[in-house]
């Protein structure tokens, strides 16, 4: 079992994650500003630079979130089911990004803000997967029966990450979606800009995971002290 008041992360810790995150993000914006403009889609296809990051800072979040679960039903340590919460929570606020900037690109090329395309339609479907997590963690709190339950749930929903990206694929001509990203199919001077924005999404996942661990610890802790002051009286 872990020990709560010794859980927390060290301010210092959290500091230096959101001063590197802080530097990465400068240059990311400044890559993606001077990167070159598609010449069929225009400013509009700017937004890969934020849509994929955050989608696929999402599927980490849901991985971590199963990976954690396993840990927890194995060596029954609240810390693996507090990471695997919070790595949930995290995700979906990612895929909820990735829903929102989406439809602002479809805007631009297909004219239109939603199509029931096959990888959009499967992102809604994952999205609603792990907002049932949050809701099924969020009505019964504290039980591990619950966590035990959301262990295995999270394991399972983790099958619906994969079926997404291979979406485009699995569907062939039925889907408006361009295919999945492969070396070269980006336009010359756009790799760089699209790796760091990549490695800044999961940057910001990774920060606010941490953050989000260390509220839980520190929630944990608070709980802790005050059963212990109520057994002292």
């Amino acid at each position: 079992m872990s020990t709560p008041d010794t859980d927390a992360l060290r301010p210092r810790t959290l500091q230096a994650s959101g001063l590197a995150l802080a530097g990465l993000g400068l240059a990311a914006a400044a890559l993606v500003i001077t990167a070159p403009t598609d010449r069929v889609q225009g400013v509009v296809q700017k937004i890969l630079y934020v849509h994929v990051p955050c989608a696929f800072a999402a599927y980490l979040g849901f991985a971590i979130t199963a990976v954690a679960g396993a840990l927890y039903l194995w060596r029954n340590d609240e810390r693996f089911d507090r990471v695997a919460a919070s790595a949930a929570e995290v995700g979906v606020l990612f895929c909820t990004l990735t829903i929102l900037s989406g439809p602002i690109w479809a805007k631009g090329t297909w004219g239109h803000w939603w199509a029931w395309d096959p990888r959009l339609t499967v992102t809604l479907l994952l999205w609603f997967v792990y907002l049932a997590y949050l809701l099924l963690r969020s009505f019964t709190e504290g039980s591990a029966r619950t966590a035990r339950f959301a262990a295995v749930y999270g394991i399972l929903g983790m099958f619906a990450v994969p079926l997404n990206y291979f979406a485009i694929d699995l569907f062939g001509g039925a889907a408006m979606h361009p295919e999945n990203l492969e070396r070269g199919s980006l336009g010359a001077g756009m790799g760089w800009p699209f790796a760091v924005a990549v490695g800044t999404g999961i940057g910001v996942f990774v920060h606010l995971l941490l953050l989000r661990v260390d509220v839980g610890a520190r929630r944990q802790a608070a709980e802790h002290a005050a059963r212990q002051g109520e057994f002292a009286d």
